[in-house]
């Protein structure tokens, strides 16, 4: 199964730096259609496919430290011990 994930995007204290949306391998992330408060236009998360899958290369190519990387984990199957 592939893993799946989702992340938060603190839109005020975004910068639009466009970097999350060059690293993000699933391209996922977007810049948004209006401003915020301090004039940027927003990165945000457009996935209606659920294709994120909590990777966190842009949180870590965040110069601004404002995206929050949620991964969603799934219960492992559990597999019975072979007798020696």
């Amino acid at each position: 199964m592939a893993a799946k994930g989702r992340i938060v995007i603190d839109a005020e204290y975004c910068k639009g730096c466009e970097l999350c949306t060059t690293a993000c391998p699933q391209d996922v992330i977007k810049m948004a259609d209006w401003f915020n408060a301090k004039g940027y236009r927003p990165a945000q998360l457009v996935d209606p496919g659920g294709e994120c899958t909590g990777c966190a290369v842009c949180a870590v190519i965040c110069p601004d430290a404002v995206i929050t990387v949620y991964r969603i984990t799934t219960p492992r199957a559990v597999v019975a011990a072979v007798p020696a």
